[in-house]
């Protein structure tokens, strides 16, 4: 299982070995919203923010498998499960749900709204085979528009997600 952490950690980061390797089959939740804006709090999510939590999963998923780090493995199967629990805080359940669909990786992502100008995208990599957390990333974004979700989430995945050096221990 060690050899599977260090091979998609490798393979996310842009190391590959020099020998074909099948890349990790990777899940992609559909992502979640924590709003805590005053808002959110008054009106709850609006029809624009469920579009973009749809377009910013949709986002990774493509991106991502057309990076050729990973190949992206269909939701669909077990997809309403997934929007029956809070992934976040379901004690697992997104590892057991992506243990159905024989992914190897599995992503799972929040959208945190303090207000109209203040944001955050935030994603969890899992490794399916152990559970255990391989790397989180994070980007704020400063306005609530389509623009900003599309831009933010880009920088995510090519600055954090597919970055050569992301996650690897620095030296002392």
């Amino acid at each position: 299982m060690r050899a599977l952490v260090v091979l998609s950690l490798s393979l996310m980061a842009g190391l590959a070995p020099a020998r074909a390797v099948d890349p990790p089959r990777l899940a992609v939740f559909d992502f979640e919203m924590m709003d805590t804006s005053l808002q959110g709090q008054m009106n709850g999510p609006g029809a624009d923010q469920r579009d973009r939590l749809m377009r910013v999963a949709d986002q990774v998923r493509r991106e991502l498998g057309e990076s050729g780090k990973c190949r992206i493995v269909d939701i669909a199967p077990i997809n309403a499960a997934a929007h029956q629990s809070n992934l976040q805080a379901c004690g697992g359940c997104d590892v057991k749900l992506a243990q159905q669909i024989d992914a190897d990786l599995e992503i799972t992502g929040v959208v945190h709204k303090v207000s109209t100008l203040i944001l955050s995208i935030n994603v969890y990599l899992r490794d399916v085979h152990t559970g255990r957390l391989v790397t989180a990333a994070s980007v704020d974004m400063r306005g609530d528009t389509d623009e900003t979700w599309s831009r933010a989430t880009r920088y995510l995945i090519r600055e954090r997600l597919l970055a050569p050096n992301y996650g690897a221990p620095q030296p002392r």
